[in-house]
């Protein structure tokens, strides 16, 4: 067996410059945001591995049905050499893809990227162990602005799994997908996994449990910011909120202040006032039509090829090539 390898382009000190960067701007706006990626430290990645096996939380377990169906489909149509999955994690669906690309016969690659060199170190010896005849080159990136540092060679396919896809408004997505098509080499393909417009009604449930587990991982980017920003945030002061945007169709999450309150985040030298039930948007969901994602890959510059669904139609895998 060959031992993973692994290329660090992003440092601990880089996220803490990053979530510095992004503390000062999203707390300061109005209204004020902050972006998803900081719900996972340690405890945020283990709330939302509870999340994904809810009742109400369909995407994780519909897409990986609905991978199992298709996944030979997937390998016979891309032929990939290179195996690049975006925001890596575990892998845990993605050794339906390495199995399927490796019966296939070319796949001689898996490039898994992640944030956390120590998850990604874990998943790359992981999956190295599995798949012996495997060259697994491990990078850790952050895939918004980082697409470049993805190694070339060999026939490749960019899997972004989970649905990810719709944690980006309609401006990032273009510019997002515009870097995807400058990385890779024409006739090379993206695998996208991406979350469909379906009833609110079993929807909003999906971010808003029954449980409240959605509500603690909602709230732990607060624990973030007062662990990794010495903020004094007292988190069970605001109330978990997930609402369907009918004109945009997303799901947003918020945050809502529970009283008139001072924040004082010491490492910013920044105070943040929040008035009784104003709200701190922390994440998008957009849910997608099938016309629309093919509408914004072309104007990447793709050709999308396949296009499946499960029964429901609730999540859609596509199969584009770049142009």
């Amino acid at each position: 067996m060959t031992a993973a390898t692994l290329d660090i382009h992003l440092t601990d000190d880089d996220l803490t410059a990053a979530l510095r960067a992004d503390a000062r701007l999203g707390l300061t706006a109005d209204p004020k945001w902050l972006p998803p990626k900081w719900f996972y430290d340690a405890r945020g990645s283990e709330l939302f591995e509870q999340i994904t096996e809810l009742p109400e939380y369909y995407p994780t377990r519909t897409e990986r049905a609905l991978l199992e169906r298709v996944v030979d489909a997937i390998a016979r149509a891309a032929q990939a050499e290179v195996l690049v999955e975006l925001g890596a994690g575990s892998a845990a669906k993605t050794r339906l893809l390495l199995t399927a690309l490796s019966a296939q016969g070319p796949l001689k690659t898996y490039v898994p990227q992640d944030v956390s060199s120590a998850a990604l170190r874990a998943t790359a010896d992981d999956v190295a162990a599995e798949f012996p005849g495997l060259a697994v080159h491990g990078v850790v990136s952050d895939f918004t602005d980082t697409l470049q540092n993805l190694p070339r060679g060999g026939r490749r396919m960019i899997a972004f799994l989970g649905g990810t896809i719709g944690n980006l408004v309609p401006e990032e997505r273009a510019e997002f997908l515009g870097r995807i098509h400058d990385v890779l080499e024409p006739g090379e393909h993206v695998l996208l996994g991406a979350g469909l417009v379906i009833d609110p009604a079993v929807l909003v449930p999906a971010y808003d449990d029954a449980a409240g587990v959605t509500a603690e991982f909602n709230r732990n980017v607060l624990h973030v910011l007062n662990s990794r920003l010495r903020a004094d945030f007292a988190p069970e002061k605001f109330r978990h909120v997930a609402v369907w945007d009918p004109a945009r169709e997303w799901i947003e999450m918020r945050l809502e202040a529970s009283e008139d309150m001072t924040v004082t985040v010491a490492d910013l030298d920044l105070t943040v006032r929040f008035a009784r039930g104003e709200q701190l948007r922390t994440e998008i969901s957009a849910k997608f039509r099938v016309e629309r994602l093919d509408a914004e890959l072309a104007a990447a510059g793709f050709a999308t090829r396949n296009v499946w669904t499960d029964p429901d139609e609730r999540f859609a895998l596509v199969l584009a090539e770049r142009r």
